[in-house]
């Protein structure tokens, strides 16, 4: 992506993928439709992202390798989770090169997302620091308030600019200035904040990256044990896990998956040759009218009325 602008989307894989440029499982988790406002600036070294949601959801994401990434809130209620740790206002969570975690949101979100090659850190860092800045694990990190302050303050006014004054962001020495000053908070908060990351949370976050490859690998539904025994992981163990990732139980989780998957499916599918009795049949759910009622607890609408929509789900420009 190069420049700067903004846009409303109505499929979550337009924001994700081709804007994020991220690899993202998303599960909605209510009735409110997706919508999300986008806004991006791509300088020479940095990539900046605001994000503004409609509906709460449950997002594993895998990340492009060749650059770190670093994200955060910029709400504070409700609080969205990463790898089950509740962030806060000011939290910056970094993210190495092909990171792998789960992002939960309760309820509308609003939230950054900075991205920077790791060799330029490292200048940056010895420049600014004489020393290097290479992380070598994925973190939450608190800085000061005056350091989040500054960094999430810049952010915010950069995202504004691609929004409102892009005459400005057009002239090179406005990006410039731009670039350096954030670029120099990016340091600073990264080498003054204090890591508040349980130590337990690798080994959590391998366990349901593992989960999420076995529930990749199957759209029917798999009885407990055997999700457990395919990842090598006690029944117990893993249903800590999801409740702290992903606030729910596992097959919950699992069931959830398979009816947005199918959701999905309904509304890219030609109504003309496709039935929701086959749809349902896909995704290991044996019997429609319970399928029917899952679903519209989940969407509050049935699973015919989202066959039979007129258009497809979109992005729309801003």
């Amino acid at each position: 992506m190069k420049g700067f602008g903004g846009g409303a989307f109505t499929d979550p894989d337009d924001v994700f993928s081709n804007v994020l440029d991220l690899d993202a499982e998303l599960v909605l988790t209510s009735r409110i439709p997706f919508g999300a406002r986008v806004s991006w600036l791509a300088l020479r070294h940095l990539r900046l992202f605001v994000v503004e949601e409609d509906a709460p959801r449950l997002t594993f994401i895998s990340l492009p390798s060749g650059r770190l990434f670093i994200s955060f809130s910029l709400i504070d209620d409700p609080a969205p989770f990463w790898n089950g740790i509740r962030l806060h206002r000011g939290d910056l969570v970094l993210h190495l090169p092909g990171d792998r975690f789960h992002q939960r949101t309760a309820g509308p979100a609003r939230w950054g997302l900075i991205s920077i090659k790791p060799r330029d850190l490292a200048a940056y860092g010895r420049a600014l620091l004489g020393r290097d800045i290479a992380p070598s694990v994925a973190m939450v990190l608190r800085p000061s308030v005056r350091n989040s302050a500054k960094l999430l303050g810049l952010h915010v006014q950069a995202s504004r600019l691609a929004a409102t004054r892009p005459k400005l962001l057009a002239r090179r020495e406005v990006r410039r200035a731009l670039e350096q000053e954030l670029i120099h908070a990016l340091v600073m908060a990264l080498a003054t904040g204090e890591s508040v990351t349980p130590e337990a949370w690798r080994r959590r976050a391998e366990i349901m990256g593992r989960f999420e490859d076995a529930l990749a690998m199957h759209d029917r539904t798999q009885p407990l044990p055997m999700l457990c025994t395919g990842i090598d992981v006690p029944p117990r163990t893993l249903r800590s896990h999801c409740a702290a990732c992903l606030g729910c139980s596992p097959i919950a989780y699992a069931r959830l998956r398979r009816l947005n998957s199918a959701r999905l499916t309904l509304l890219k599918a030609d109504s003309a040759v496709t039935s929701v009795a086959e749809v349902a049949r896909s995704y290991g759910f044996s019997e429609a009218g319970r399928f029917a009622v899952a679903y519209r607890t989940l969407f509050g609408e049935s699973p015919q009325a989202s066959l039979l929509r007129a258009h497809p789900i979109s992005a729309e420009s801003a």
